[in-house]
């Protein structure tokens, strides 16, 4: 288990540079997204899936895989929009970040609909990174906070896959932000495997408890303990995945 740690660690310890300072040059580089436009009176989701770390093809894999279940789940067909990263490819930048988010700020209805987020990538105590070929840079949670503002959208939904990432529930969640984490703050989390189809948390989350489930929060029950059973089966102590705030968006979701 130390290893695992030591690998997210020194990972993030690459990423130093933070995201907040390209926002204004990500801002004139956005690249124009199409979305099914909103409609009036009911209550759509639009999804934003970014694998963030190249070097590793499990977040790529875990960010389509994430957007496809959620997509046929939540009724967003045509109101999703995955990037990702690869060992050749950077398509996850701070600029197709942000231009993802004001795309889906320019579909959706503010007060009616409800944007998802996800990331997974590797996460340390901070934030979790973004490496796209040569850049690496730290996501905060001010960072995503940035993202979600910028999709305008009052009521939203944060998943993070990664280790640590329990900081994003503490510094996020509230009422409208429902917030969903593979750990906690002070935890890793396991299965970041290059050629791997999933981590621990995403297989649990959206593989096996979100296929059959379409409520957010009774999905994340059952992986939890999902996750619990094989991170003990396989000797790694907990990495208590955590959910918070969301009450007024479970609301919206469930009256859908």
């Amino acid at each position: 288990m130390r290893r695992l740690i030591a690998f997210c660690l020194v990972g993030l310890a690459l990423a130093l540079s933070p995201l907040h300072d390209a926002h204004a040059q990500a801002a004139r580089r956005a690249e124009p997204v199409r979305l099914a436009a909103q409609r009036p009176g009911q209550v759509d989701v639009y999804i934003l899936s970014f694998g963030l770390w190249g070097p590793q093809s499990v977040f790529e894999s875990e960010a389509k895989g994430a957007a496809r279940v959620l997509e046929a789940q939540l009724d967003a067909k045509g109101r999703s929009i995955v990037r990702f990263n690869t060992k050749r490819r950077a398509g996850a930048t701070p600029e197709s970040l942000l231009a993802a988010a004001t795309a889906a700020g320019q579909a959706v209805d503010p007060a009616e609909d409800i944007v998802v987020l996800v990331l997974t990538s590797h996460g340390g105590p901070d934030g979790i990174g973004l490496v796209a070929g040569q850049d690496a840079r730290l996501v905060t949670p001010r960072d995503v906070r940035t993202l979600l503002d910028r999709t305008r959208a009052q009521h939203r939904v944060l998943i993070v896959s990664a280790c640590y990432s329990g900081v994003f529930a503490r510094e996020l969640a509230d009422a409208r932000t429902l917030v969903i984490t593979a750990a906690a703050a002070d935890r890793p989390s396991f299965g970041c495997r290059d050629g791997a189809t999933w981590t621990y948390f995403g297989d649990a989350f959206f593989n096996k408890a979100l296929r059959g489930e379409r409520r957010l929060d009774v999905a994340f029950e059952r992986a939890r303990g999902l996750v619990t059973q094989r991170e003990r089966r396989e000797g790694f102590d907990p990495s208590n995945p955590q959910i918070a705030g969301g009450s007024q968006v479970l609301e919206r979701l469930g009256a859908r």
